[in-house]
C-alpha cells in the first residue's frame, strides 16, 4: 500500500507538466489517429514481465513518473478510426448533429503527376481536366448541396477492367474516388469535397445479357432505367422501378432508390439479384449467384445497395424483371383536405387491393402544374391510381376504389384506359419537381424525403402541411401514399439567408415528427452529405459505428466518396 501512496503521489506532481505537453501534441492527422503507448520500466514491472500500456484515448492522466525508472513514448499509425475533420476546430467538413451548413467544406491536395500520367495510360482519350467539365461535375443538377471544391479529374472508363485499374492507382496514392452516374441525386452524393477523381459511369451503358425465360437481365450501371425498359419492351418485359428521369441503374442501386411502382414491386434492394463490384483495392467482386434465392453467406448484394459509393464502385448488375401488365386503368379524384387524400390511401391499402400505384398530390402542387402546362385542373389535394391485371380485374379494382372515395368525402373520380389519355393524367405527376420551378424560375429547391408506417401518414403529411401553409416560402407535397413516403418541394431565394434557413427549418421539422413516428428521414433519396445529421437520432450511435468499422475495413484509405453517409463525428 505504502508503494502505491509512493506512485500516486509522484503521478499527482508530474501529470500537470506533461499533461500539457501532451495536449499541444498533435495526435490526429487526416485519416489516422495516433496510438501513444507509456511503457513504465520499474523494479515492480520487471518482476511481473508485463509493462504498463495506457493508450491516448483512456480517460486517465497520460504522465506517470518514477524516480528510479525511464519513460519511452512510442507512435503507432492505425487506419483511421474517427475523420480527422470531426476533430479538427477548423471545421472542415459537414453533417454532424446539428449542422445546418450547405456548403461541404474539405482539405484539397495537388494530385501527383504521375497518378494523372497512370490514368491516362489507363483512359487514354476518355479522361479529362478540363475546368467546365470539372465544374459541372462537382455541382448536382438539382441539389442546393455545394462545395467548395471540384474534381481534379474526370476519367470515362469504358470497362470493369479499367475501373479496377484506375481505383487501384488512386488507392496507391491515396486520391478521393468519387462515383458519377445520371447526376439526378439530391443530397450531394456526387459532391467532391476534397477534389479527387471523378469516375463518370456513362460509357458503361451496355446490355450483357437478357435471360426472357428466367425474367432477368444483367446490365452495366451506366444504362439509364428508360433506356433499359425501351431495350425490354419488344420482349414483353419490363422493369419496374421508376425514379426521375435520367437515372442510372448504377447509382439507382448507390442510393437504394425506389419510385412510384415500389408500393408493387418493392425497392431497389427487392430488384437486384447480384452485383458485381471494384473494392477500395482495385479487387472485384461478385455478390451472389444469378438464383432468385439463396441462403449462401453474408448478403453482400444489399450491403453494397445504398452504400452511395462508399464501399466500392458497381460495375456490374443482374436485375429482376416483370411482365408488361396486360391492361391498366389510371383514376384521379379530389379531396377538400389532404387529411381526406391521406386517409383513401390507407384505406385503399387496407383493403387488400394490390395498386401499382398511390400518388398524392396537395393543392400548391396542382396549381403549379396549372401555370407550367396551362391547364385548369382544380386545385384541391389530388390522389392518382393505376391499377393493373386483366381488363375485368382492373375495373373490379377501379369500383372498389371509387366507393372507398366516396366515403371519404372525394369527388371528380375519373379514369382512363386509352394509352394516350393515361400518359397524360400521369404527366402532372412525373413533371411535378419541374412543374414548380416553372412558379419560381430563379429559386432553389430542398426537397424532404421523409417516410413513416402507413397508419402514421395521414397524421405527419396534416402536421406538416400546417407548418409549410404558414411558411411564408412556397411549399408542395407530393407523396407515394401507398407506402407511407412523401416528399415536399420547399422553394427559396438562394440569395436570401434566411430563406434558406427557413428551409432547412421546415425539413428538419419534418424529419424529426417522422422519427417520432418511428419514421425515417429518406425513404428513397439516400443520405449523401445532406442528411448524415439525422443519422445517429434514427440509427443510433451502435448502428453507425457498425457502418464504420465496415468501412473502415473494407476502405482502409478513406477514398471512396468520402465525406458522405457516415456522420464525421462517428468514431470507435
Amino acid at each position: 500500500m505504502a508503494y502505491y501512496s509512493f506512485w500516486l503521489a509522484r503521478l499527482r506532481s508530474s501529470s500537470k507538466s506533461i499533461l500539457s505537453s501532451f495536449r499541444t501534441s498533435k495526435f490526429s492527422t487526416q485519416n489516422t489517429r495516433r496510438r501513444t503507448l507509456i511503457t513504465l520500466s520499474s523494479d515492480n514491472s520487471s518482476r511481473n514481465g508485463t509493462p504498463f500500456q495506457l493508450f491516448s484515448a483512456s480517460l486517465l492522466p497520460l504522465a506517470l513518473a518514477a524516480s528510479a525508472g525511464s519513460l519511452a513514448i512510442q507512435s503507432q499509425t492505425h487506419p483511421s478510426l474517427c475523420d480527422s475533420s470531426a476533430l479538427d476546430s477548423r471545421d472542415v467538413n459537414i453533417g454532424g448533429k446539428g449542422s445546418t451548413e450547405y456548403v461541404v467544406k474539405g482539405s484539397h491536395k495537388e494530385i501527383p503527376q504521375e497518378l494523372v500520367d497512370e490514368l491516362k495510360a489507363i483512359c487514354q482519350d476518355d479522361m479529362t481536366m478540363d475546368y467546365e467539365e470539372r465544374y459541372i461535375h462537382g455541382k448536382p443538377q438539382n441539389s442546393f448541396h455545394k462545395a467548395v471544391n471540384i474534381p481534379d479529374i474526370i476519367v470515362f472508363p469504358r470497362s470493369e477492367d479499367e475501373v479496377s485499374k484506375i481505383v487501384k492507382c488512386c488507392d496507391k496514392h491515396k486520391v478521393p474516388i468519387i462515383p458519377y452516374g445520371g447526376a439526378t441525386s439530391i443530397e450531394g452524393h456526387t459532391l467532391s469535397p476534397n477534389g479527387g477523381v471523378c469516375i463518370d459511369m456513362s460509357l458503361m451503358k451496355s446490355v450483357k445479357a437478357l435471360h426472357i425465360e428466367d425474367m432477368d437481365v444483367v446490365v452495366e450501371p451506366g444504362i439509364g432505367w428508360m433506356e433499359l425498359n425501351e431495350y425490354l419492351e419488344p420482349y414483353g418485359l419490363f422493369f419496374p422501378l421508376d425514379p426521375g428521369p435520367g437515372a442510372t441503374i448504377g447509382g439507382m442501386c448507390a442510393t437504394r432508390c425506389s419510385g412510384s411502382l415500389a408500393v408493387r414491386y418493392g425497392t431497389m434492394r427487392d430488384n437486384v439479384i447480384n452485383l458485381k463490384v471494384v473494392l477500395a483495392n482495385g479487387d472485384v467482386v461478385k455478390t451472389a449467384s444469378r438464383a432468385r434465392k439463396s441462403a449462401a453467406g453474408y448478403d453482400l448484394t444489399r450491403l453494397i445497395i445504398g452504400s452511395e459509393g462508399t464501399l466500392g464502385i458497381i460495375t456490374e448488375v443482374t436485375l429482376r424483371l416483370q411482365k408488361i401488365p396486360q391492361h391498366s386503368v389510371v383514376a384521379t379524384c379530389n379531396f377538400p383536405t389532404i387529411k381526406d387524400a391521406a386517409d383513401v390511401a390507407i384505406a385503399t391499402m387496407l383493403s387488400g387491393i394490390q395498386v401499382s400505384r398511390v400518388e398524392l398530390l396537395d393543392e400548391v402542387q396542382v396549381r403549379a402544374v396549372n401555370i407550367a402546362n396551362g391547364k385548369n385542373l382544380p386545385e384541391l389535394p389530388t390522389l392518382m391510381f393505376e391499377f393493373i391485371g386483366t381488363q375485368a380485374y382492373s375495373h373490379e379494382q377501379t369500383l372498389i376504389v371509387q366507393k372507398i372515395v366516396s366515403e371519404h368525402n372525394g369527388t371528380d373520380f375519373i379514369f382512363a384506359e386509352d394509352p394516350e389519355a393515361k400518359k397524360e393524367l400521369w404527366k402532372m405527376r412525373k413533371e411535378a419537381l419541374w412543374a414548380c420551378f416553372a412558379m419560381e424560375p430563379s429559386f432553389e429547391a430542398m426537397i424532404s424525403d421523409v417516410c413513416v408506417p402507413l397508419s402514421c401518414l395521414a397524421e405527419l403529411i396534416s402536421r406538416s402541411k400546417k407548418e409549410l401553409d404558414a411558411s411564408p416560402l412556397i411549399c408542395t407535397v407530393i407523396a407515394h401514399a401507398g407506402d407511407g413516403n412523401f416528399h415536399t418541394v420547399i422553394l427559396f431565394d438562394p440569395s436570401k439567408e434566411e430563406d434558406r434557413q427557413e428551409a432547412e427549418r421546415l425539413n428538419r421539422f419534418m424529419v424529426h415528427t417522422a422519427l417520432s413516428m418511428e419514421g425515417t428521414c429518406t425513404g428513397e433519396h439516400g443520405i449523401g452529405t445532406g442528411k448524415m445529421k439525422y443519422l445517429e437520432k434514427e440509427l443510433g450511435t451502435g448502428a453507425l459505428e457498425t457502418m464504420k468499422r465496415i468501412k473502415v475495413a473494407l476502405d482502409p484509405n478513406n477514398i471512396m466518396n468520402p465525406g458522405k453517409l457516415i456522420p464525421p463525428h462517428i468514431c470507435f
